[in-house]
Order: structure tokens, then sequence, then C-alpha cells
């Protein structure tokens, strides 16, 4: 039997309140393999339509999930005998990252594994005319939270890790298979791609201190954005014929985090059913 040795451990993951996201399944991955997570969340302030529509996957669908608090996914990984805490702020605001990690150190204490899978998203383009056309307000949006955010919480993580004198640390950041390019939603692709830089930086000046550093790229992940029509376009179009489970990415992530990748550092993994195979 494989132990992927992270039984005890604390882990911190950010953006994880949508019950079928990404984040909610990686806690729930975490908490099976008995680490102690803390959830943290923030949700928007957008109006949600009630409708029959919310109901159903797509982007409605997905909003309604993006506007509910932690509580359900406290509440089954509880029921399965796991451990999990939760508490709510905007990562977009730098002053409330240091507070983040005193709320899980007075509960857990000192995080071990930090994944940031928090992101922001405004769609917008180079194409003038368009409602979209880009703006210091789209990209703000994108780069406060996808660039800024993670960069000061890997920061703040290692700060505190080398303050102790720690060991034994592992950072796995959430970024997206569109990174290198895409077109209509320019900067939040950048803002991705700019995280993925940091992530290779941060790999090399904390390695010697212990701390792994990788990233993940998912592809077309079924969170509840996809409407059923679009997951027929996209199932064609992938390899392994079908979009992905929110599960499979925190699969890799957990992998990561084991012991079974303690020598693996720096690295972009794509996880999307071999959606983009790069050379």
């Amino acid at each position: 039997m494989i132990d992927p040795g992270l039984d005890g451990k604390v882990v911190l993951i950010t953006g994880a309140n949508n019950p079928y996201g990404i984040g909610a399944a990686t806690a729930k991955a975490f908490a099976a393999q008995g680490s102690r997570v803390f959830l943290h969340f923030f949700r928007s302030l957008e109006t949600y339509p009630k409708s029959e529509e919310v109901y159903r996957p797509g982007p409605a669908f997905y909003r309604a999930q993006q506007g509910k608090t932690a509580d359900g996914v406290l509440e089954e990984i509880r029921r399965m005998g796991g451990q999990a805490e939760a508490w709510e702020c905007d990562l977009s605001d730098p002053a409330n990252i240091p507070r983040l990690f005193d709320r899980v150190e007075e509960v857990f204490g000192p995080v071990d594994i930090l994944v940031n899978n928090a992101a922001s998203w405004k769609g917008d383009t180079f194409l003038p005319g368009s409602d979209t056309f880009i703006s210091t307000e789209s990209y703000e949006r994108n780069f406060a939270v996808n660039a800024r955010a993670v960069a000061l919480m890997m920061a703040e993580f290692a700060r505190r890790f080398l303050q102790r004198k720690g060991n034994w640390g592992r950072i796995v950041n959430v970024s997206t298979d569109g990174a290198s390019a895409f077109p209509g939603e320019v900067s939040y692709g950048a803002s991705k791609h700019a995280m993925e830089s940091y992530s290779r930086a941060a790999a090399i000046e904390l390695g010697p201190y212990g701390i792994t550093v990788n990233v993940v790229a998912p592809g077309p992940v079924q969170t509840g954005y996809i409407t059923p029509e679009m997951e027929e376009r996209l199932s064609a179009r992938i390899p392994l014929r079908r979009v992905g489970k929110p599960e499979d990415v925190a699969g890799a992530i957990v992998f990561l985090a084991s012991e079974q990748a303690r020598w693996i550092t720096g690295q972009l993994l794509y996880v999307g059913g071999g959606n983009v195979m790069p050379l």
C-alpha cells in the first residue's frame, strides 16, 4: 500500500466553497488522507437569478454555487470523520493574507501544504468595439487574485515556514491549460501565466529549504459552468472523450503534495484528458 504521508498535515486551500468545484474536491481528497483542511472562500457580490436555469449546469448555475458559503463542504468532510474549518475573505485585499494564515494557525497550527485555487475572472479582448474591450478594471480584477494574491500567499507561507525552521512544505497552484494565450479572456490567461512564472521562481528559491512548488493546469472541468450542449462539443475534441471532474484535478494536487512527489518541483502538470499536449 502506498502511503502519501499526508496524515495530520495542515492544508490551506483557497476558493473552496463551490460544492462542485476543484477546491471542494481537493479539500475532501486531503481529508480522506487524514489531513486537517482549512477552506478559504469569498462570495461574489453579484445577484444570482432565481429561475429554473439555476438548477441546470451553465453560467447562472455556476454563479449560484460560487455564492454559497463553505458550510456544505465542511459538513461533508466532518461526516466522513475529517477535520475542517473555513474563513471568508477577499484575497484582492493584501491585508487579508496574513490574517488568513493567522486563522489557520489558531485552529490547526502552521500550514504544511498551500493550495492556491481561488481565482477571479472577467473576460476581455483586444478587439475594439467589443463590450469586453480590455480595460484597467478587467486587468486589475484578474491580476489582483490570480497573480498578486498567489505571489503574496506563497511569500507569507515561506516567511512563516522559515521563521519556524520548517523542513517539509508543499505549494500547489492551480492554473489553466489556456494560460499561454486565451483569446476572449486575455487578462485571465495572462494572470495565470504570470502565476506560473511566480511558481517556477518560487520552486528555485524555496527548494533549498524543503519546499516544493508545482502547478496543475486543468482543461475543461465541470464545476457547474458547462452546459450539456457545451459538454457534448468539448468531449468530442478531448482524447479521453469526456470533460473533467473536480476529483480528477484534486487527485493530481494530492499527488504533488504527497511523499511520492518529493523530488518533483517547478513543474506544470496538464490535467485535461489530453486536451493540451505541450511539446
